[in-house]
């Protein structure tokens, strides 16, 4: 039994200069030797902003950086060869690598084609404001640059349900295509909006049986190219979960491995809809814990007045441990992003105390917490803002416990409403294991907590070297755990 951590390589404002995958290439083996063991890359794919796409406005699935379409070859993260390269270092240095997809919808069509639709209220898509009319929809996708090399699939209005752009009227609104053998929006499990099935751009219509197939064509040709270990699947809240069921049963049996899979499934607050998805997928892929990192957000907002003993209510983790990915931060969380809901740099260190250091949970590094970045950009208030954002100092430290230390049963001391702590009692399989950490959002603060007889007479030090103090433990398996006021003490064996 060994803990295993997951990494998002990338951030939303990594530099749009093609170096990642060789960024990846070069860093692999220290990844590896820090105690990140599976490694989570950005949409591979040309998007339509070619060379400075993030890869979630897919335009051609097929182009890795490889044709010269939306004015570039590479896409902002490098080329093909450096992308395969990239994987191929990433897996000799013992990394297993997951690949992120993104199949909800697609923009940057070649052409423009006279569509039927219906315009509807964005705040409820079941309601049609419109009769039947005709718009010229950027639909038809041809790939010209890539010329049919790889697949002939040509896309069209066909294989959409939606667009939100009217080329003929310079119209942007939300538009339900009407086809002749399926009405209206697929069937989602998000009822956000009436029915959240469309998101942005061309929304793919999964109904379509040519659709289906061209895209497990795809994935399986995309694992052989590449040959990752795994995905991420982007916005699965917008498609129908049945697509899934059948797309990676398909690519399991066709590979021949599990290709772990987690799912964001974006929902803070709210676990319901999370688990009804388990459900409705049969548990064949992991989740994002938004409802976790939400918790994590008003945590470091609230300081002393948030009250840690709830801070795993109603989150995944809670509920599902085996299907919870764990996260302190992503890519559309990060300051002005999309799904802004930071979490203060004062209590990044504790919570990556709460998903590294507990039994429960698959947890998930950020970029930004590694590396570090500084970037411009717009806010929701419309103003030109800089950010910074530090390395968590703790992270490396915190790693080593978890892939080292941090294993045996759990003991919980979740008492007290600003400082909580647990125990870890170590594994025969892993030497010196074992450990106890200690958090406060508030005051200074100690606890009584037992560790087990097995470490009477032994003495425990601060990893984090918050506090000096040495704690040696009782004859009965307990120490007197201290902690600095908002911070994270990580006690182990001197």
């Amino acid at each position: 039994m060994e803990n295993f951590t997951m990494l998002q390589f990338f951030e939303w404002y990594y530099p749009a200069n093609g170096s990642l995958w060789n960024h990846f290439k070069a860093d692999a083996a220290r990844l590896k030797k820090i105690g990140i063991d599976t490694v989570w890359l950005p949409p591979a794919h040309k998007g339509m902003a070619g060379a400075q796409a993030n890869g979630y406005d897919s335009y051609d699935l097929y182009d890795l950086g490889e044709f010269d379409q939306k004015g570039s070859v590479a896409t902002k993260y490098g080329t093909r060869q450096e992308l395969i390269d990239a994987v191929a270092a990433g897996k000799a240095a013992g990394l297993k690598v997951y690949a992120d997809i993104v199949l909800d919808h697609m923009g940057g069509a070649d052409e423009k084609e006279t569509v039927v639709v219906r315009k509807v209220n964005p705040e409820n898509r079941n309601e049609f404001i419109s009769e039947p009319y005709e718009i010229e929809a950027l639909t038809r996708f041809t790939f010209p640059g890539r010329n049919g090399k790889y697949s002939q699939f040509i896309w069209d209005h066909k294989c959409f349900a939606g667009v939100d752009y009217d080329a003929r009227t310079d119209e942007t609104a939300v538009f339900n295509i009407q086809h002749e053998s399926r009405g209206g929006w697929q069937q989602v499990m998000s009822k956000e909006n009436g029915n959240y099935d469309f998101l942005m751009l061309d929304d793919i219509d999964l109904r379509n049986p040519e659709v289906r197939e061209e895209l497990k064509r795809w994935g399986k040709w995309y694992y052989e190219t590449v040959g990752f270990n795994g995905f991420r699947l982007d916005a699965i809240k917008h498609m129908d979960p049945t697509f899934f069921n059948e797309w990676l049963d398909y690519l399991r049996a066709e590979t021949g491995h599990e290709l772990f899979t987690v799912g964001e499934y974006w929902q803070p607050y709210d676990l319901q809809p999370m688990l009804d998805y388990i459900e409705a997928t049969g548990g064949r892929m992991s989740l994002f814990d938004a409802p976790l990192q939400g918790n994590l957000h008003k945590a470091s907002n609230e300081g002393k007045d948030y009250d840690l003993r709830t801070i795993f209510d109603n989150t995944l983790v809670q509920a599902n441990a085996d299907l919870a990915v764990t996260l302190v931060e992503n890519h559309d969380t990060q300051p002005l992003q999309s799904l802004e809901q930071p979490v203060q740099a004062w209590f990044r260190p504790l919570a990556y105390a709460l998903i590294l250091l507990r039994a429960e949970g698959y947890p998930c590094v950020f970029y930004t917490d590694l590396y570090g970045s500084t970037y411009e950009d717009k806010g929701s208030d419309g103003e030109d803002h800089k950010v910074t954002l530090a390395k968590v100092d703790e992270l490396e430290a915190l790693l080593y416990v978890r892939k080292k230390l941090a294993y045996g049963e759990q003991r919980d001391y979740f008492d007290d409403p600003n400082c909580i702590g647990w125990t870890r009692a170590g594994h025969e399989e892993h030497p010196n294991s074992g450990c106890a950490v200690l958090i406060s959002n508030g005051d200074e603060g100690a606890k009584s907590m037992e560790v087990g007889v097995q470490f009477s007479g032994n003495v425990f030090v601060d990893s984090l070297n918050k506090v000096a103090d040495e704690i040696t433990i009782n004859e009965g398996g307990w120490g007197d755990f201290k902690v600095n006021a908002g911070s994270v003490s990580v006690w182990i064996l001197k």
